[in-house]
Formats: structure tokens, C-alpha cells, sequence
């Protein structure tokens, strides 16, 4: 293995055990939307009618029901710290570790779906999770060599086009622009609501050009793989640059780190297919 290979395949363990991670933090001592579908009768109602012999008022009032929802929560939690531990033994147990993070790749899919639903199915809440889902997905297919590097180049690109064009539509305000977006642009920058609002909207077009760009040629898509990279490390270090007191540190740390860890894909895997693309395009006028 080549010093690039085994540098990317490095970054590579390293963005899918932060998503993981992140994500088994997460699910421990925060919370995730499960209850966007538990609890939304017109789905529900007829299983837990019909199975459980429970009427819908009586479901979604019980304090038992609502404790074993939380316990089902953590026990996924479980499951992605298992699953993030697991990819430090990917070369030692290739077989067991790769079905292990395929059914990790398809739970994070569910996540985004649940948030996507509970952003009233927004296609754009679920794709900017691309790069988060896809990561385990690209770390086995490179491992593996199970695609062609082209493939694989073209698949990293799309991922990561999905995950900032979808920023970029929260950012530009096609979709409702977040108020933690707002928040974290006033606290970092110092400014006005109306000058964070521009600064959004200017980033949200850089997203765009940049999703465009990747598809070009290397000479001209390395520009755009440099300022993922750039953005991406800078949003994801925004979690706690935004929201960190120090007369509260460790209450800061448990609420914004987590958040901070499963985005480390946003700027690792740019930088995985530059490195990747810079050295296959020594062999190929790709």
C-alpha cells in the first residue's frame, strides 16, 4: 500500500468513527427524532391499535411506553459506538466489520429519513446527511477496492456535492434559514442579523459554485475541493466555536461536541478525494 492509500484510508476509520461516535453520543444523553414516526398516529395508530391492543391517547400518554422509547434510543446509541469501535479492526476481521458497518450505513440512512420527515419531508434535510451516511459506505468500498478508483471518485464527488448544495439551500434561505445558522454567524462574526443573513446567503452560492466545480476536471475541481474542505472544517468547528462559555465548559462540551464530531466527514472526506484524485491523475489524464 502506497503512503496515499494508507494516509486516506487512515482519514477515511477517522470520519466513520467521529459519525459513530458523534452519533452514540448523541443518542445517550440528547435525543433523536425517532418519535417524529412513533408518535405520528396516521402511521401508527392501526399497529398499535391492532398489535398491542392499546388505544393512541393511552400510547402516547404512558410514561412506561415513553421509557422504553428512550432505552430503544439508547440501545441504538450502543450500536453506533459498536459500530465506530469496530473500524479500528477492519483489516484484522474484514468480513464481520464490513456487514457491521453496512447495517451502520443503513441506520444512519433511517436517521436522515426521521429528520427529513420531521422537517415536513424536505428532500434537502436528508441529503445534507450524505457525506455523514455515505462514509462508512466509501471507507469499505476503498478498503475493498470493490469499485473502480474512477467510480469511486465519481460516487465521493456526488456525496459530497449532495451534502453542500443542501447547506447551501438552508444558507441561501430556499428552505427557512436555521436559527442556529443565524446564531452562530452572529456569534462568531460579531455582526447583525441582516449582515449574517448576507453572509449566509453568499456562502449558500459558494456551495452552489462549488457543488458545480467538482464535476470539471482536476486543474479546475481542486479549487472546489480546497474550499470544501475549508468550509467544511469551519462549519463543523463552528459547533463549538459558536457555543462555547467558559464559565460553562464542560456543560458546553456535552451539548456542542458531539455535533461538532459527527461532521468531521464534512472536511475529511474532501480531503480524501483530493489526495485520492490528485494521485490517480499521475496515471491518467482524468
Amino acid at each position: 500500500m502506497s503512503k496515499t492509500n494508507h494516509i486516506v484510508l487512515r482519514l477515511l476509520q477517522i470520519a466513520v468513527i467521529a459519525v459513530f461516535f458523534g452519533r452514540a453520543y448523541q443518542h445517550w444523553f440528547w435525543d433523536a427524532p425517532y418519535r417524529t414516526l412513533l408518535w405520528d398516529e396516521n402511521l401508527m395508530s392501526g399497529i398499535i391499535e391492532g398489535l398491542f391492543n392499546l388505544s393512541w391517547d393511552d400510547y402516547i400518554t404512558n410514561n412506561e411506553v415513553d421509557e422504553r422509547i428512550q432505552n430503544w434510543i439508547k440501545g441504538i446509541g450502543v450500536f453506533y459506538f459498536i459500530c465506530g469501535w469496530s473500524v479500528l479492526f477492519l483489516e484484522r476481521f474484514p468480513k464481520w466489520v464490513s456487514r457491521l458497518l453496512w447495517l451502520g450505513s443503513l441506520s444512519l440512512v433511517f436517521l436522515a429519513v426521521l429528520y427529513c420527515k420531521e422537517k415536513f419531508y424536505s428532500l434537502g434535510q436528508f441529503f445534507e446527511y450524505a457525506l455523514q451516511f455515505g462514509s462508512p459506505v466509501v471507507l469499505l468500498f476503498y478498503f475493498h477496492k470493490s469499485i473502480r478508483i474512477q467510480n469511486w471518485l465519481l460516487l465521493l464527488r456526488i456525496l459530497i456535492a449532495l451534502t453542500f448544495t443542501c447547506h447551501g439551500l438552508y444558507a441561501y434561505g430556499y428552505y427557512p434559514v436555521p436559527g442556529n445558522f443565524v446564531e452562530m454567524t452572529i456569534s462568531i462574526l460579531n455582526c447583525s442579523d441582516e449582515q449574517a443573513l448576507q453572509f449566509l446567503k453568499l456562502a449558500g452560492i459558494l456551495d452552489f459554485i462549488l457543488s458545480v466545480l467538482l464535476f470539471f476536471p482536476f486543474k479546475t475541481a481542486r479549487w472546489a475541493l480546497w474550499y470544501a474542505i475549508f468550509w467544511g472544517f469551519s462549519t463543523t468547528i463552528a459547533r463549538i466555536w459558536a457555543n462555547f462559555y467558559w464559565e460553562f465548559p464542560w456543560e458546553s462540551l456535552h451539548q456542542w461536541m458531539f455535533e461538532m464530531v459527527y461532521r468531521f466527514p464534512h472536511f475529511i472526506l474532501p480531503v480524501s478525494c483530493y489526495l485520492v484524485w490528485r494521485n490517480f491523475r499521475k496515471k491518467t489524464a482524468l
